[in-house]
């Protein structure tokens, strides 16, 4: 494959090149599959994942905008916070409910440290069904080729390449799709 050619379809005596980059591929042809038992113990483990979890909520867009936010940057101030309260009860009222702080705390950690691997799986899982999706979707212009030029000759295929083509034209006058942050 060349280098500057991120996908090369062959089939038979026709060639497509797609998706043209400076770099190559970082990965080979995906062959694999999930069978309806794979989906259904993945989808289990979710809803395992969901039930551990039972206090997470939905904000709304304004309630996000309102809220403090707690990034790198200020995960020190709330941990340094955490270690002056604990040692300096004494200068917290009375309403201060300083176990509410720790849970608090330890539960953003813990957040935290999930949300990191569940955003690579989520990475790696649009990642796989943009390859996997590409590879199709090159088979599929490798398919409409080959329905084009024996629609000429075969009864039946017509009506066939004429869909195919119309599907096509509207695939490519689609504007392109904007990536989106996971």
């Amino acid at each position: 494959m060349p280098e500057d050619c991120a996908i090369a379809f062959t089939s038979g005596n026709h060639n497509k090149q797609i998706h043209h980059s400076k770099y190559p591929m970082a990965y080979q042809n995906i062959t694999a599959s999930l069978s309806p038992a794979d989906i259904q113990e993945i989808k289990a483990a979710f809803a395992t994942i969901q039930a551990k979890m039972p206090f997470l909520v939905t904000l709304s867009v304004e309630e996000r905008r309102k809220l403090f936010k707690m990034g790198d940057k200020r995960l020190a101030f709330v941990n340094t916070s955490l270690i002056a309260a604990q040692s300096n009860k004494e200068i917290l009222p009375a309403s201060f409910d300083l176990d509410e702080f720790v849970r608090d705390y330890q539960l953003a950690a813990n957040l935290t440290e999930l949300l990191i691997g569940l955003r690579q799986l989520t990475e790696q899982v649009d990642d796989t069904l943009m390859a996997v999706g590409s590879e199709a979707m090159g088979s599929s212009l490798t398919v409409y080729d080959y329905v084009k030029t024996a629609a000429k000759k075969t009864p039946g295929l017509k009506t066939i390449a004429e869909q195919l083509g119309d599907r096509f034209k509207a695939i490519k006058n689609k504007p392109a799709k904007a990536a989106s942050d996971p």
